[in-house]
């Protein structure tokens, strides 16, 4: 079956673009509003509204399949690609990719897929967000001329051994709202909470760790108290965007000992914390996480620490597990560029023994989110965010629905 058209519109995400590089450097908030100058090139104010381009692939038959283009919440940090604004880019899809794709085949997705996510231009690469986009239209398109779920089409095609579709524990994330959205996460009984957006020493994490010490004590008192029920241990999961780090100096032992207090002050729960450190570059950023997740190791702790920064594509996520620089790694998922990245990505992390955290940003959309969610669950990943949006019940829904729908539909087949 052929591609017949393809449409293009503006969306927009369920959060919005943040300057992470004037946010490090202490920017103050008036409300939900950022005040001074902006520091990451494209950006014309620190919080700006997230943008995405919605992708409609029609096909001969009248099938539509639906991608969106979107990049994370922290566009031009960290080695991603430049902050992604629609309409500059809708007038390149229509130049350079839409007439290329009318008449291809959409019978199978993973060759496709490939094709356009390694299309050069110019001799460049497509930006992530539009690779992103054009592959889940692609499998979209091709699970719903099948007449399956994406999930089902994803094992197909990359010989996933499991026979049963299995459910993902979902991590939820508080934004700045770091409190009573931690109540909204304990009433829904969440597996892995709560993000808590620790990026900024002063005020969040304290000059000598205290804010962040204080915090998990204040978490893990909130849950005992409120939870439902006696059985319930959510995964305790912080991000800290290196500013564990930038505490102490990038000193490792000192590093060490805090993350210990940390691990202690959340018994009995499990904690991960992701991000302690970020030395600007990807090779500075895996040896220390390497060297902090062996002295883990070393101890018997039951601390886990997760990659992020600079751990954006396949090629990072490869040299990041092969190094076990961290105990989990997150798929940001808009930053591995087409989807098929996110399915080899998962699948070399499961190979590895690392834990593969099927990831993104609240700057996305619903479509992007139950696309991911599909491939979360057709590759066993061991988390998966919820998304879009920091309001937590928005896309605790989203992704939640979509695993339960897509667990009865294919299970479901003889």
């Amino acid at each position: 079956m052929k591609i017949k058209k393809v449409l293009l519109s503006k969306s927009y995400t369920g959060f919005y673009f943040d300057d992470q590089k004037a946010i490090k450097k202490g920017a103050k908030s008036d409300g939900f509003i950022y005040l001074g100058e902006a520091m990451t090139p494209g950006f014309i104010s620190i919080r700006q509204p997230g943008e995405a381009i919605s992708i409609q692939i029609i096909l001969e038959n009248g099938i539509v399949g639906y991608g969106d283009c979107a990049a994370v919440q922290y566009s031009g940090a960290g080695g991603r690609d430049p902050l992604f604004l629609a309409e500059e880019y809708i007038s390149f899809l229509k130049e350079y990719i839409v007439p290329q794709m009318i008449g291809e085949e959409i019978d199978e997705f993973k060759r496709l897929a490939e094709k356009y996510d390694h299309l050069l231009i110019n001799g460049k690469r497509l930006h992530t967000a539009i690779r992103y986009g054009l592959t889940q239209a692609i499998l979209n398109a091709c699970a719903n001329y099948h007449h399956l779920t994406m999930a089902e089409i994803i094992r197909k095609e990359y010989d996933v051994k499991e026979k049963y579709y299995r459910s993902v524990p979902v991590f939820t994330q508080s934004g700045d709202d770091r409190y009573s959205n931690v109540d909204k996460m304990i009433i829904k009984e969440a597996d892995v909470l709560p993000h808590a957006l620790i990026n900024n020493v002063e005020t969040k994490l304290g000059k000598n760790g205290e804010l962040l010490l204080e915090y998990i004590r204040w978490l893990k008192n909130r849950i005992l108290k409120y939870r439902p029920r006696e059985d319930y241990f959510p995964v305790l999961h912080i991000d800290t965007y290196g500013t564990i780090g930038l505490a102490f100096n990038n000193d490792v032992e000192k590093m060490f000992e805090y993350l210990l207090s940390l691990e202690k002050e959340a018994q009995p729960f499990i904690l991960r914390i992701e991000g302690p450190v970020d030395t600007g570059d990807r090779e500075g950023t895996m040896r220390y996480l390497k060297e902090l997740t062996k002295k883990i190791d070393d101890n018997g702790s039951t601390l886990q620490i997760v990659a992020d920064e600079w751990c954006n594509t396949l090629e990072d996520i490869i040299y990041f597990a092969e190094n076990r620089a961290g105990h989990m790694l997150q798929i940001k998922t808009p930053d591995l560029g087409g989807v098929n990245n996110i399915v080899e990505a998962i699948l070399y992390c499961n190979k590895m023994n690392i834990g593969s955290y099927c990831g993104g940003t609240c700057n996305e959309t619903n479509i992007s989110a139950q696309t991911t969610t599909n491939i979360a669950i057709a590759c066993c990943a061991d988390q998966c965010l919820a998304k879009p949006g920091m309001g937590v019940d928005e896309g605790y829904m989203i992704v939640k629905n979509e695993i339960n729908r897509v667990l009865i539909m294919a299970n479901s087949r003889d």
